[in-house]
């Protein structure tokens, strides 16, 4: 059983007419409600740094536990006055339970991904981005990914409005293998629903389940689709603004041998201009 990379949109979140005040000293002034908005637009035009923890249970046929540590640095990139691009690398550092008895656990790095989006600076009306994303072979063993690139679209809207406690809206992407290796080509489908609602103080309930499909699959085996949310917090270290999560969720359906069960724990080190 290989590990297959998925991406998740919770983990950078900020409004892109937010973004705007941190490049002004009114930056220092912004109250913790809106930092937390901030952190919650997959296309903001903000620096940050997201460690994501992945605890998977249940995970293969010895039912062992699985952890991917996501480093996951956003850097947005001014076109022009109308336009950004953001950029996004996902690195996965996994360690895999063994699969068969007398087995050694496997630690390593998967296959990173790397998603740029173009995404309008000044926005009107709901929040866009669209643009490609690319799977690179740099798993550091077999184990842990495929072989072969992997090239798609990726697109991501989302509500946000002064005064609305409310953020919502969803990511999504495809990627197929391109060109030739020894592993098996892919077909992979990710839709990631969001939903927050922001209390005063920087607190925010949230919920961002990964919904992914393996179209090469058989039906039976073809797709993951958790429930679940949490709980956010920011919080500063000095002047520096980080944004915490806590997750949880039940994959009511999965592959055999995948996990049923999810614990997400996030943080989120962000850099204002």
């Amino acid at each position: 059983m290989k590990h297959s990379l998925v991406p998740d949109a919770a983990r950078i979140f900020g409004a892109l007419s937010l973004a705007a005040a941190l490049t002004s000293p009114a930056n220092a002034e912004m109250s913790a409600e809106e930092l937390a908005k901030l952190a919650q637009n997959p296309v903001g035009n903000l620096i940050s740094v997201p460690f994501q923890n992945n605890t998977n249970f249940n995970v293969g046929p010895r039912d062992g536990t699985q952890n991917i540590l996501n480093i996951q640095p956003v850097i947005p990139i001014e076109v022009d006055s109308q336009w950004n691009v953001i950029t996004r690398t996902i690195m996965p550092v996994i360690s895999q339970p063994a699969f068969v008895p007398g087995g050694d656990r496997i630690n390593g790095i998967g296959d990173i991904q790397l998603t740029a989006f173009l995404s309008p600076a000044v926005p009107k009306g709901a929040i866009w981005g669209a643009g490609a994303v690319v799977q690179m072979p740099t798993n550091s063993n077999d184990a842990l990914g495929n072989d072969r690139w992997g090239l798609g679209p990726s697109f991501v809207m989302l509500n946000l409005k002064k005064g609305d406690p409310w953020v919502y809206g969803f990511l999504v992407n495809n990627i197929w293998s391109v060109g030739s290796g020894s592993d098996a080509s892919y077909n992979n489908f990710l839709l990631q629903p969001f939903l927050n609602y922001n209390f005063a103080g920087g607190v925010y309930l949230t919920s961002a389940p990964i919904i992914t499909a393996d179209w090469k699959a058989d039906s039976s085996q073809r797709w993951t689709v958790p429930l679940g949310g949490g709980v956010g917090k920011i919080f500063h270290f000095g002047k520096l603004p980080v944004n915490t999560q806590l997750s949880a969720y039940y994959n009511v359906a999965h592959p055999d041998n995948a996990a049923n069960w999810q614990l997400r724990l996030q943080v989120q080190l962000m850099f204002p201009k």
